[in-house]
C-alpha cells in the first residue's frame, strides 16, 4: 500500500524533500523547517493515508494535532503549503523511478489526503493564531489598565493630603499630583493614537509645514519648562506643505519629543529643526540622551520597551509614531551622535502646490 511505500522509504523521500526545499526561492526555508519540519510534514502525510481507510474524522483530527505543532515551530502558511506539495511531489518522483506499484485510486488518494491535510492544518493554524493576538491584546489591555489605576491612584493621594490642608500645593506633592495628571494626559493621548492608527478613518488635510511647528512648540515648550530643560525650535519656511492626518502627525512628532525630554540629561537640550527636498519633508528631533549603543536604534521601536530610568507610560510612544508616521507613506529616521545624543528624523512626502 502507499504508505508502507512512504514508510520504508522514508529517509530517501526526506532527503529528496529536503532538497527541494533548500532550493527553493521563496519563502525561504528555515534551519527548523529542514529539521524538523519535513520529517514532521511526510509523518502527517503517512498518518493520514493510514487514517483514510478509517474515518474523515480521524483525518481532521491529525491534521488539527499538526496545525498545533507548526504554530509552536513558528512556520508561516506559505511554508506550510509549499512544503506538502514537495513532499508529494518527492514521493511522485520517487515512485516513478523505483516502478512502485502503486495503483492509481491509491495516487488519486494521495491528492486527496494532501488537499484534506493542507486545508485542516492551516485551518487550525490560523485559528491559533487568531487565539494567540486575542491573548495578546489582553495583554495589553491589562498592562493600560495597571497603568491607568496607578496613575489615578498616586493622584488621588496627592489630592487627598492637599485637601486636608497638611501641605502647600506648591510642594512635593503638589508636584506629585501635576506629574501624575499628566502621566494620565499623556497615556491616554497614546492610546486614542493607537487606536486611531487601527482605524480605517482617516482626515487628511493639506497643513503647512510652518503652522503645523507653531503648534506642536506649544505644548512642547510647556513639557520642557516642566522638566527644567531647554527646548530651540528653529522656524519652518512658509509655503512647504504636508498631506496629514493633523492629529495622528501631531501624535507622533509629540511622542517623539516627549522620548527626547525623557532621555535627555537633567537640564538638557532638544532641538527641533525642519527643512524640505523637491520630494520630501524632513522634521529633525535632537536631543542629548548621550548617544545610542550598538544596534539599539531598532529596538528603540519595539512596543512596551522602555530603556529610561523614567519608567512612566508603557513603552509605547515609538512604536506609535513610526505607524503613524508609516501610514502617512514616510518614515523615522535615526542618527546617532556617539557621546552627545541623537537625532529622529520623520520625512514625509512633499505636497505640491501649496500657497504661503
Amino acid at each position: 500500500m502507499l504508505h508502507e511505500f512512504l514508510q520504508s522509504k522514508r529517509a530517501e523521500i526526506i532527503a529528496r524533500t529536503k532538497a527541494k526545499v533548500a532550493a527553493r526561492p521563496a519563502p525561504r526555508a528555515t534551519e527548523a523547517e529542514l529539521t524538523h519540519g519535513v520529517p514532521l510534514f511526510l509523518e502527517q502525510l503517512i498518518d493520514t493515508l493510514k487514517r483514510s481507510a478509517l474515518s474523515s474524522d480521524e483525518m481532521t483530527v491529525s491534521a488539527t494535532k499538526h496545525g498545533n505543532e507548526m504554530l509552536r515551530l513558528g512556520f508561516t502558511v506559505g511554508q506550510v503549503v509549499h512544503d506538502y506539495g514537495d513532499v508529494c511531489q518527492a514521493v511522485t518522483e520517487l515512485a516513478f523511478e523505483l516502478d512502485a506499484q502503486i495503483t492509481v485510486d491509491e495516487f488519486h488518494t494521495l491528492d486527496r489526503c494532501l488537499d484534506d491535510a493542507i486545508a485542516d492544518a492551516v485551518t487550525e493554524y490560523a485559528r491559533l493564531r487568531e487565539q494567540s493576538r486575542a491573548d495578546e491584546e489582553t495583554e495589553r489591555m491589562g498592562a493600560l489598565a495597571h497603568e491607568l489605576r496607578n496613575f489615578l491612584n498616586t493622584a488621588m493621594l496627592s489630592f487627598g493630603i492637599l485637601k486636608r490642608g497638611a501641605v502647600s500645593v506648591g510642594g512635593s506633592t503638589g508636584a506629585l499630583l501635576e506629574r501624575s495628571l499628566k502621566n494620565l494626559n499623556d497615556l491616554i493621548g497614546r492610546s486614542l493614537a493607537e487606536v486611531r492608527l487601527q482605524s480605517t478613518v482617516q482626515r487628511r488635510e493639506t497643513i503647512l509645514l510652518a503652522q503645523f511647528v507653531e503648534e506642536v512648540e506649544i505644548g512642547a515648550t510647556l513639557e520642557a519648562k516642566a522638566r527644567g530643560q531647554r527646548l530651540t525650535v528653529e522656524p519652518a519656511e512658509y509655503g512647504i506643505a504636508i498631506d496629514a492626518d493633523r492629529q495622528l502627525l501631531a501624535a507622533a512628532v509629540a511622542n517623539l519629543l516627549q522620548n527626547a525630554f525623557k532621555f535627555s540629561q537633567a537640564s538638557g537640550h532638544v532641538w527641533l529643526r525642519t527643512h524640505a527636498t523637491d520630494d520630501h519633508v524632513f522634521i529633525d528631533i535632537e536631543d542629548e540622551c548621550g548617544g545610542l549603543s550598538p544596534g539599539k536604534a531598532e529596538m528603540l521601536f519595539r512596543p512596551f520597551l522602555q530603556g529610561s530610568t523614567d519608567r512612566t507610560g508603557l513603552g509605547l510612544g515609538l512604536s506609535i509614531s513610526r505607524k503613524a508616521v508609516q501610514l502617512h507613506g514616510g518614515e523615522i529616521l535615526v542618527r546617532n551622535l556617539p557621546g552627545k545624543g541623537c537625532v529622529f528624523t520623520v520625512q514625509l512626502p512633499r505636497t505640491r502646490g501649496a500657497n504661503a
